[in-house]
This record gives C-alpha cells, structure tokens and sequence, in this order.
C-alpha cells in the first residue's frame, strides 16, 4: 500500500477526488498526512471527514523558506511517506524537500505543459488565444511547472470562454488524471528516464479528451 502525504493550499478538490479513488479501493494507498500553509483551507475539513490526521505550518513562523520545507520533510518522513502529492499547494518546492523525495513528487498544472506554466495557466490560455487547453500532471523538479510530465489530457478552448469557464472544464479532468497518476505509480507502472516518464503496460483510456461539444 503506498504512503502518500498531501500538500494543499485551498479547497483541495483534487485532494478529494483522490480520497474518493482510495476510498473506491481504485488507488491502493492511504493518506498518511495533510500538510496545509493556510489555516482557513477548506482540505482541512475534507481531512476531518474522512478521518485523515492534517497539520497547520505557518510559513512565516520559520527563519527561512528552506527551514519551512525541513519541517515538511521531517513530517513526512517521520509517517514514511512514499508519495508527496501537490494538490493546491500554491508554492513553490524548495531542496530540502526536492532532495529527500527526488521523482516523488507529484502536481497537477492547470494547462498543457510547457505551454503556459506558473499561476493562472487558464487565464493565459484564453488570452493568447489557443483552441486547446487541458492540464498535466508532472513530478516536480526545481523549476516552475517544469518537471518530467507524466499525464495530460486535453479540453477545447471555446471563442467565448472566460478564465472562470474553462476552469471549469479543465478542473472536471483535473480530477479524473491526478488520480490515475497516482493509481499509475502506486502500481510501480512509472519510469522516469531523464525528462520522460514511460508508462508500462498501460493502454491510453478516454479521459485523456474531452468530446469537443462539451460546455
């Protein structure tokens, strides 16, 4: 069974929609921890229901971002966390964490890397015009939204959509990928070889595209 940590910043869908995948009995792993930087956000509550242990870390009570990310190291560890899982966590990773989990680190990015990576990848697709966005998810590495990408999958852009609409769209498979990314590693089914990561033995499923009607 894998040891997966979660990282959230806000309402932590994508961490629900992983709690849903275990709770299925789809993923075979369990939560160890839910590790938030903001103690009004909503994961915090998905925890408590589902009877996930959660810690509050305040990223200005530590002298420096590095000592910040020591102490999520250290919580992980110290639950033998095997996975670290990204889900909302609006910063970015630093080396004491990247170190001790090298290609054990997993986000999911609102659009479809490279294009468009750091904050409001929606918006940027809809204001440079593009007629298809999506989301990836990717290991993390030292860069922004720049690590080997394991997962995309692919929405149209429609003339009238508005940063808000194709959220929408984007998050409905954002919570279908991540998901399946972990099912994937959990199964030892990923190999990262540089900056791409193989899928063995894997057969591409339709949730990689949306049908291009869908609003």
């Amino acid at each position: 069974m894998l040891r997966i940590g979660v990282l959230a910043s806000g309402r932590g869908s994508n961490f629900q929609a992983i709690i849903d995948e275990i709770e299925a009995g789809r993923i075979n792993g369990k939560i160890e921890i839910l590790i938030v930087d903001n103690p009004e956000a909503f994961a915090i509550e998905r925890a408590k229901k589902h009877h996930i242990p959660f810690l509050y870390l305040n990223p200005k009570s530590f002298p420096s971002k590095e000592a910040f990310y020591e102490k999520i190291r250290d919580e992980l560890i110290a639950r033998s966390v095997e996975l670290v899982v990204l889900a909302g966590f609006m910063r970015i990773v630093k080396k004491p964490l990247l170190d001790a989990f090298p290609n054990r680190i997993m986000n999911i990015h609102p659009a479809l890397l490279p294009s468009f990576p750091g904050l409001h990848g929606q918006k940027q697709a809809v204001d440079y015009g593009v007629r298809i966005s999506g989301c990836t998810v990717h290991f993390v590495d030292e860069g922004v939204d720049t690590g080997p990408i394991i997962i995309q999958a692919a929405v149209p852009v429609h003339p009238d959509d508005t940063e808000e609409s194709l959220s929408k769209r984007i998050l409905q498979l954002e919570h279908k990928i991540f998901p399946e990314a972990i099912r994937l590693y959990a199964e030892g089914k990923l190999k990262v070889e540089g900056r791409k990561v193989k899928i063995l033995d894997y057969k591409l499923p339709q949730i990689y595209f949306t049908n291009p009607e869908i609003r």
